[in-house]
């Protein structure tokens, strides 16, 4: 009779025990932040027909990254869900709207990396790739390596079953004719670095905790209007535009890439949390308000950390942006 009893005392307390792992996740704070690019953006020169295309599809990459998180699934597949979804539309500079180069190609990177893990995969230059930030998530599942590029990172593709898309597919009239443009300025001896910042560059990106307490990161590019040598910004560079510690936060950085990469700016605000103490909104503070903004860099970033704290600081004009937290309340913005 004592081992019936002992059995059943057993069994109900793991039943209690899962019981209340359950209620603890389901009551855990969630959340996701999303940005489709910073720099010159004014509301003078925006259509209220292209506001509201912006805003409509910042909203439904935020819900579909949070249908995710809701469900209980990773940060990480939250950040994927979100990213494809701008990479799939011709708005944002990424995917299927990635700018072109000086030669008139389109040049993608992307990156992600795991904070609970610390973990991280990212590619460079790629041209056939729909969504260059799945190759990423590819990389670091799949391989022994973080970084791929060019025609390497598609051969890896090409090996994990990835379809590789024609170049028209990435070919928007809108982006051809901010080549021409920037060709016309060059021309006329206007330097790289005085071209308006939202005809130079642009970025996708998002931020994310999930129910399990991880956070994770990924940014995703087309890179910088007519550039050259084989440029790369600092979408995928691990610390400079892309990283994740469940110690501190997660970090997706827009804007002027050769100074997030001398800054070093997602993993200094990672750094400032951890090792001084200091919040989420102090640090990005300290980082884009102060440290770029003495440097010369433009630009801005979303980050969350492992409380669900969310920050969306940014030093240019505007910033598309947008959050969405564990009850489901959304919020998009774009302007200063």
């Amino acid at each position: 009779m004592k081992n019936g009893c002992m059995i059943i005392c057993c069994g109900l307390c793991m039943v209690l025990v899962a019981f209340s792992q359950a209620q603890a996740q389901a009551q855990a704070p969630f959340g996701l932040v999303i940005h489709g690019g910073a720099g010159t953006i004014l509301k003078k020169n925006m259509t209220p027909e292209k506001e509201a295309a912006y805003k409509a599809k910042l909203e439904e990459a935020l819900r579909a990254g949070y249908e995710v998180l809701k469900q209980g699934g990773a940060s990480l597949d939250a950040v994927q869900a979100a990213i494809t979804h701008m990479e799939d539309s011709p708005l944002f500079n990424a995917g299927k709207g990635a700018v072109f180069t000086a030669d008139g190609k389109n040049e993608m990177d992307a990156a992600v990396m795991d904070g609970k893990t610390l973990k991280a995969g990212a590619i460079t230059g790629v041209r056939h790739i729909k969504n260059p930030i799945l190759l990423a998530r590819a990389v670091m599942d799949k391989s022994e390596h973080v970084m791929l590029t060019g025609d390497g990172a598609e051969k890896f593709a090409k090996m994990q079953g990835f379809t590789m898309m024609p170049e028209k597919y990435f070919y928007t009239e809108e982006r051809w004719k901010s080549l021409q443009k920037a060709k016309e300025l060059e021309k006329q001896g206007v330097k790289p670095e005085a071209m308006p910042a939202d005809k130079k560059h642009g970025t996708v990106g998002a931020v994310a905790l999930d129910k399990a307490g991880n956070l994770g990161a990924g940014t995703s590019t087309g890179g910088m209007t007519n550039k050259k040598f084989g440029r790369v910004g600092d979408a995928p560079i691990i610390g400079s535009g892309t990283y994740a510690n469940n110690a501190s936060c997660a970090v997706s950085c827009t804007g002027h890439g050769e100074y997030f990469i001398r800054a070093v700016v997602a993993h200094d605000i990672s750094s400032l949390m951890q090792y001084k103490g200091l919040t989420l909104q102090q640090a990005c503070d300290e980082v884009v308000m102060r440290k770029l903004v003495t440097m010369g860099g433009e630009g801005g970033l979303i980050a969350i950390d492992s409380k669900g704290a969310m920050a969306m600081p940014f030093n240019s004009e505007g910033m598309y942006r947008g959050s969405i937290t564990a009850d489901g309340k959304i919020t998009v913005e774009i302007y200063k």
